[in-house]
């Protein structure tokens, strides 16, 4: 057997379980039942204060931002705050928007600094990249999206995802903090997999079981120099009593391409059908982000977006977002 061959057959031993009800409670949600204040989180004046006095605290305390830890500070109003958030993103709609630092106030270190604390009241800052990356600038870096090179260190447009769909061990949680948005484009958009899933199931349910079994991904050469550059698992899985979804259409039609394989019909008509409903604006929140907005959104139920952005032309004003992934599985790093 080959190594593609050994690939492809690593989930096949596994029993696989369809879900043919339809998913219920909050996170089961479409743009017209969606209220307008629906996971915005406000920064509250007594949060805001804390963070004044810890801005003011780095100031005469300088410290690397992946050394500070949540221990070091006494913060009760930003971690009910932050609780909340947890709960929204657990019990909820499954994303939330903090709403907003104040950027003409601080510096951009120290609102990353800022943002790494309170995003630790949620869950575990992990390593984003094989090489131990925790802190990982979204920025057009100029090049165009390929193998090797994420979609989002580029100015392109992005199909709805999961990140690190493509590798071994991917975030709970996705947060992004906003400190500058794009000139023009670069609009947001979040869907719930589980309602796209519930279409369909009430409009395909013939394609169902197929997402259940292994499909290919590109590594995106996330991996130690040995290793496979292929991956292969199911688009949505059943593990310890949830569905869990891991989407990247782009990494999965270059994946096969790698293989030098072509997708039975099957295999094709399921991804592309999911990839459609998707895409129907009903399903999908927008936003635009704002300067200082933090955005966490639940990497394992619902995906994430964006439409491609044209950058301001000075160097200081272009389009630059910070990411952390979140995960109390496993291990910091980037395989868990």
């Amino acid at each position: 057997m080959g190594a593609i061959e050994r690939i492809l057959a690593e989930h096949h031993d596994e029993s696989i379980r369809a879900r043919d009800t339809p998913f219920e409670g909050p996170v089961v949600w479409r743009r017209d039942t969606l209220a307008p204040d629906d996971g915005i989180i406000a920064l509250d004046a007594g949060s805001r204060r804390e963070l004044d006095e810890l801005v003011d605290t780095l100031r005469r305390n300088p410290l690397a931002t992946p050394l500070l830890h949540l221990d070091d500070f006494d913060l009760p109003a930003c971690r009910a705050m932050m609780t909340r958030a947890r709960a929204i993103l657990e019990h909820g709609v499954g994303f939330v928007i903090v709403d907003k630092l104040p950027m003409d106030d601080y510096t951009i270190d120290e609102a990353r600094a800022v943002y790494w604390l309170l995003a630790q009241m949620v869950s575990r800052p992990v390593a984003q990249s094989w090489d131990g990356k925790v802190i990982y600038d979204v920025r057009d870096m100029g090049k165009p999206p390929g193998n090797g090179v994420r979609p989002d260190i580029t100015n392109a447009e992005q199909n709805f995802h999961t990140d690190n769909s493509y590798n071994l061990c991917p975030p709970d949680y996705v947060a992004l903090l906003c400190l500058r948005p794009a000139m023009e484009g670069g609009i947001s958009s979040i869907v719930s997999f589980y309602s796209v899933y519930n279409e369909l199931l009430a409009s395909h349910p013939d394609l169902i079981e197929r997402l259940y079994q292994p499909y290919l991904f590109d590594r995106q050469r996330e991996h130690a120099p040995d290793d496979a550059r292929l991956i292969s698992h199911p688009l949505f899985q059943a593990h310890e009593g949830r569905t869990l979804c891991r989407l990247s259409h782009r990494h999965v039609v270059t994946g096969y391409e790698m293989a030098g394989q072509e997708m039975d019909d099957l295999t094709k008509t399921a991804l592309y059908t999911l990839e459609s409903i998707m895409m129907e604006p009903r399903w999908s929140r927008e936003f635009f982000f704002e300067a200082g907005q933090i955005q966490i959104v639940d990497n394992t139920r619902l995906g994430h977006r964006r439409t491609g952005f044209v950058d301001y032309p000075d160097e200081d004003r272009k389009r630059h977002l910070v990411r952390l992934w979140l995960r109390n599985r496993g291990r910091r790093f980037y395989n868990g």
